[in-house]
């Protein structure tokens, strides 16, 4: 009870800075958050060893939970990777500032001049795994649209977070911006997860970015609106008119390149034409990676093959596994995708058009792909220089949310005198 008040009080408190620094920052001057944002670029540079002391220490902390190699490798920090956090700060500092946009604008015939244009939300509270970029991300996009933002950082990212966290304090302190722009939660009190939950008063919405248990925490017990991330269950479709080298390097990617993300391909669709023409060249392909691939029907005749079980389609394996099936032509696919998707992204490749259009006409999920590879599934690859998170619900946002998704909107209505008959 002591470890639930104490947290609920801290919440409260960063709270109440966070929106105390949300009114300041939503009239801030794009060249002040850009400049906050460049100067936490040179930071993250100039204090890189201090970073990858920090993560080493929650490697071993990671290693001592028992952590898979997915999560291990979710939780790593390099010198590739400390770039990529670098760049993409500097990449969101680049980008059209979103607030004041002007999204539409009319005239009535009274005389009216109608202006929608983008605003902040406010206080946005991200709680995240095990990916330290996350923080630097989610605090960079959150500065970006004008919102403050309160973290709660995965246990297992701990140190690597702060160490981060820091160099996005000294990106606002050499802007002017108030420190409570963007602020961490110092604890890795579980407690605090629940607290934010809850906070009504002074978290505008909640952002998940994790595994099925967090998010489905957070979709049970919250009482702040929740942009849902859920499990990223992504399909490829390989249609028979698919070509034979795309296949295979898209496959190969998809499921081999990072297999702890959300966009990793974590069930293989292969239609009955793909199957006669080429036989079992892409699962031997995955086969030969060392992807464990758990099949059904013909493709059990193929050595190396597991007999999938009643879990596997439908799962997110985050691992070198995939579940594959051989499907009877584009609608059998469809009917899969929708049974088992997650609405996060699916892909086809083929070369006939009309099943392509048929593909992303009859599928919903946030993202579908034609011959690309599921991992580009990324903010930073769809030019947003980063993300908070996949959004797999329908409202507001949807797919990679970045800094124009973080708004809202509001209408300016100018009249001259104008009273209504």
């Amino acid at each position: 009870m002591q470890d639930e008040l104490d947290a609920k009080n801290l919440v409260v408190t960063m709270g109440a800075q966070a929106r105390a620094a949300s009114a300041e920052l939503a009239f801030a001057p794009p060249e002040a958050k850009n400049t906050a944002l460049r100067s936490a670029a040179d930071a993250v540079s100039a204090q890189r060893a201090d970073i990858l002391a920090a993560n080493l220490k929650d490697m071993a902390y990671g290693k001592e939970k028992g952590l898979s190699a997915a999560m291990m490798d979710r939780l790593m920090l390099d010198d590739d990777r400390i770039d990529g956090i670098i760049g993409g700060l500097r990449a969101i500092a680049d980008q059209d500032d979103p607030v004041g946009a002007v999204m539409a604008q009319w005239e009535r015939p009274t005389g009216l001049n109608i202006k929608r244009v983008r605003t902040p939300i406010g206080v946005i509270g991200v709680i995240y795994e095990s990916r330290p970029n996350v923080t630097a991300d989610a605090g960079a996009l959150c500065l970006k649209s004008g919102n403050a933002v309160i973290l709660r950082g995965g246990s297992e990212s701990f140190h690597s977070s702060h160490a981060i966290h820091a160099c996005l304090l000294q990106g606002l302190q050499a802007a002017g911006l108030p420190e409570a722009s963007i602020q961490l939660v110092p604890t890795r009190d579980r407690a605090a997860v629940s607290a934010m939950l809850q906070a009504v008063d002074h978290i505008d919405v909640i952002v998940p970015r994790g595994g099925k248990g967090l998010v489905g925490l957070v979709q049970r017990e919250a009482r702040v609106p929740v942009f849902a991330h859920l499990e990223g269950i992504c399909h490829i479709y390989l249609d028979g008119s698919a070509d034979l080298d795309k296949a295979r390097k898209i496959v190969m990617n998809a499921k081999t390149r990072r297999t702890g993300i959300c966009g990793s391909m974590e069930c293989l669709l292969i239609d009955q034409a793909f199957w006669a023409k080429h036989g079992s060249v892409v699962v031997d392909d995955l086969l030969a990676a060392g992807v464990e691939v758990r099949g059904d029907g013909p493709l059990t005749s193929i050595n190396g093959v597991v007999q999938a079980g009643d879990d596997d389609y439908g799962h997110e394996f985050l691992d070198m596994i995939c579940a594959a099936k051989i499907v009877n032509g584009v609608d059998d696919a469809i009917h899969h995708i929708r049974t088992f998707g997650s609405n996060h992204t699916d892909a086809i490749v083929a070369e006939d058009e009309a099943v392509v259009a048929r593909f992303f006409q009859r599928l919903d999920s946030a993202i579908l792909m034609h011959n690309a590879s599921t991992q580009f599934a990324d903010g930073g690859e769809f030019g947003m220089g980063a993300e908070i998170g996949i959004a797999t619900g329908k409202l507001h946002a949807r797919g990679p949310v970045g800094a124009e998704q973080l708004t809202s909107f509001k209408y300016l209505v100018t009249g001259d005198g104008t009273v209504r008959d």
